[in-house]
């Protein structure tokens, strides 16, 4: 057999492996990674998706939690994974878009370790108030902290996290002071909230409209282009005058860069799948969070978009964890 054919029929040999392994895909347990605790956000979305999509992928998916420095230990270990589509992660604005102004030795970089392979859902926020607070509407209490300059504080559930970057952009677009005291978590944050400790406070949906609806704190706006279906009356913060402020977290699933492009989209049709579930979405909404798919390469241009935004916020806030 001359050079030139066994050239061509080795070439071919290999394609065709390629193919046949790209058909098997996947043939054992696919893991997700997430760099927080059992229990959390993270984790309540995750298991929303998993069952469906074992049944897309025709194997199990299962959740395994790597918590420490604000979900980073995680994401590295992902990072150093073997790039084969059996080991993905679920990421939040923190992992993937946050972490990287905020820590000066991280050990990863999304856009340089990671391949994206779907977002799969945007978390608004409501901005609140304490009841104690003489406004009803966002308009008011821009006025009443423009005449108390440093008089307001707001809480977060810590420096650097999504409760905390968020009233630093509503600060930067509607040219308020306000003081920050960060919390251990968001439950003590509102403790004072409620009590009036603190005046304003941006969180996530589901406890906001909880707390709101019971009349605990005062919701004024939410951060999403459109209204949310959990505070329905309540008008977004655009609606209340503030020209182009939409500020949502996201949640999104990420591979080891160099995964194979056809394993990428396959997974990538698989979350596609499960997110056009009525069940999932309703789900999902529940849960605070919108489904909002987007695949391999819109998300790739979407993370690219979104970190030097969240990197002015970080700069502006003076936040650093080191």
């Amino acid at each position: 057999m001359n050079k030139p054919l066994r050239t061509a029929l080795a070439a071919l040999s290999l394609g065709l492996g390629a193919t046949a392994a790209m058909a098997a895909f996947p043939d054992k347990p696919i893991k997700i990674v997430i760099g927080f605790p059992a229990g959390g956000p993270l984790d309540q979305h995750a298991r929303l998706l998993t069952d469906k999509l074992q049944a897309v992928l025709g194997q199990p998916l299962i959740v395994d939690y790597k918590p420490g420095a604000g979900g980073s230990v995680g994401a590295d270990a992902v990072a150093k994974s073997p790039a084969d589509g059996y080991t993905l992660m679920l990421a939040n604005t923190g992992v993937a878009v946050i972490n990287g102004a905020l820590y000066s030795k991280l050990p990863y970089n999304t856009q340089r370790d990671f391949v994206p392979i779907a977002r799969t859902a945007m978390q608004p926020l409501a901005l609140l108030v304490t009841p104690k607070l003489p406004v009803q509407n966002l308009k008011q209490f821009i006025d009443y902290a423009k005449a108390r300059p440093g008089q307001v504080n707001y809480g977060s559930a810590g420096n650097g996290g999504i409760s905390h970057l968020v009233p630093e952009m509503f600060k930067t677009a509607t040219g308020i002071f306000m003081v920050h005291i960060p919390y251990r978590g968001s439950a003590p944050a509102f403790t004072d909230l409620m009590g009036g400790q603190v005046q304003f406070m941006a969180e996530s949906i589901p406890q906001a409209a909880n707390y709101h609806k019971q009349g605990k704190v005062r919701a004024l706006a939410v951060t999403s282009r459109e209204r949310n279906p959990a505070l329905p009356e309540i008008p977004t913060v655009i609606e209340s005058g503030v020209k182009g402020f939409e500020v949502v977290g996201f949640y999104g699933f990420l591979a080891p860069k160099d995964t194979p492009k056809d394993v990428v989209a396959k997974l990538s049709d698989a979350f596609k799948q499960v997110l056009n579930n009525p069940e999932v979405r309703e789900r999902m909404v529940s849960q605070g969070a919108d489904p909002a798919f987007l695949g391999s390469e819109d998300f790739a241009r979407f993370l690219a978009t979104e970190t030097p935004r969240w990197e002015k916020a970080v700069k502006a806030s003076g936040a650093r964890m080191d």
